[in-house]
């Protein structure tokens, strides 16, 4: 259940409550992603410190360890990883992408500079994935098994998981993925999406279709109407953003315009602050994105002013947190002298560190945001 609270009355952002089995997601909410049923270098309990209320999954990684039928032994995802507020679950199509033409690409869904030198350095790099009407078979990378996921294996996994939401099985395509190609791909994840309806039994999830199109507005435009017209519970913006961040807005207007209003609508892996404050301008609720985990682990610090190395040797002698006013953990008792200090010894308290301050950011960003549009300011 999806409840608009305040409407801006310059965009199409909004804020609003999803309702779960497992509680609340006050929106625009970020999702912290734990891969593999945990949120790298954080516990539970300091998720809810601060104030996350969600974290998202990933069905493919779980569904090969430690298999799909184990968690549900356990009493399904929220016991297994002791997370008691709700989570979600992605379907695996990012995987067929990821395993697939993004290895053969060298390519991520998300713009990127470099990416023709990508491609040229994994020309003939092996994929693990063939794509069939059916569904996908994947070889996996921990031990070259060989497995097979469609809609219907895909709804069943997630079930099993027990996940609050969970999405369609699709299938993501590269940057380098032609019109051609990209229709194909479209419009099997179209057919993918109504298996995907008539195979999901569970009524205490629910089930978010995804739009697709890659960077083409005649298709974006087209999966929009087509998966906006299914009996989705929320619907996801899927598949990668072109080859130029300039074209992201645009791709993000056609992806939403035919998209019901009074339902949820989720940006699937965008994690930059600009993309997400774009995305909200355009009516988006929820976000997931891995970086900015990764970019504590490896020494980067979100602050308002911009991101901060770690690592740089400007830090040594500096007894300043990493950013003044913020209220984390990390902020409230180190500085960044030690930080500097801890990332140079390769301790890994230095990632643990940098990464609560980093989801932290990333959640009062959202509540600031939130409160902006229900005091009618952004």
């Amino acid at each position: 259940m999806f409840k608009i609270l305040k409407k801006s009355k310059t965009s199409q952002a909004r804020a609003g409550v999803i309702s779960t089995q497992h509680g609340l997601i006050h929106t625009p909410a970020f999702y912290p992603v734990g891969t593999k049923a945990t949120v790298k270098g954080i516990t539970p309990a300091q998720l809810n410190e601060m104030g996350i209320e969600a974290v998202l999954c990933n069905t493919y990684h779980l569904f090969l360890r430690p298999g799909d039928q184990v968690v549900k032994k356990f009493g399904g995802l929220h016991k297994f990883m002791n997370w008691q507020k709700p989570i979600i679950t992605d379907s695996g199509g990012f995987q067929v992408f990821s395993l697939g033409l993004g290895l053969e690409h060298g390519a991520s869904k998300i713009p990127a500079a470099d990416l023709e030198a990508r491609k040229k350095r994994n020309a003939g790099v092996e994929k693990f994935t063939k794509i069939t009407e059916d569904g996908v078979y994947f070889k996996s990378f921990l031990d070259g098994s060989k497995h097979f996921i469609g809609p219907e294996e895909s709804m069943k996994i997630q079930e099993n998981l027990g996940a609050d939401i969970i999405f369609a099985f699709d299938e993501c395509t590269s940057p380098f993925s032609d019109h051609e190609y990209t229709k194909e791909a479209m419009e099997r994840t179209h057919r993918w999406a109504a298996r995907s309806l008539k195979a999901h039994k569970r009524k205490d999830q629910m089930l978010f279709g995804i739009v697709q199109g890659g960077e083409f507005k005649d298709l974006r435009l087209e999966s929009s109407r087509f998966i906006g017209a299914m009996d989705f519970d929320g619907f996801g913006i899927g598949g990668s953003f072109g080859k130029f961040r300039k074209n992201v807005k645009n791709i993000l207007d056609y992806s939403v315009e035919y998209l019901p209003e009074n339902k949820p609508k989720h940006l699937l892996g965008i994690g930059s602050v600009e993309d997400i404050v774009e995305a909200i301008r355009r009516g988006i609720d929820t976000f997931d994105c891995v970086t900015p985990t990764r970019l504590g682990r490896n020494g980067t610090a979100l602050t308002r002013k911009g991101n901060l190395n770690m690592k740089s040797g400007r830090f040594a002698l500096d007894k300043k947190p990493i950013e003044k006013g913020c209220g984390c953990y990390t902020c409230t008792n180190f500085k960044r002298g030690y930080i500097r200090h801890l990332f140079q010894s390769g301790e890994m308290l230095a990632g643990i560190l940098t990464t609560i301050h980093n989801l932290y950011f990333m959640e009062k960003l959202m509540c600031g945001i939130r409160k902006d549009i229900l005091n009618g300011k952004f």
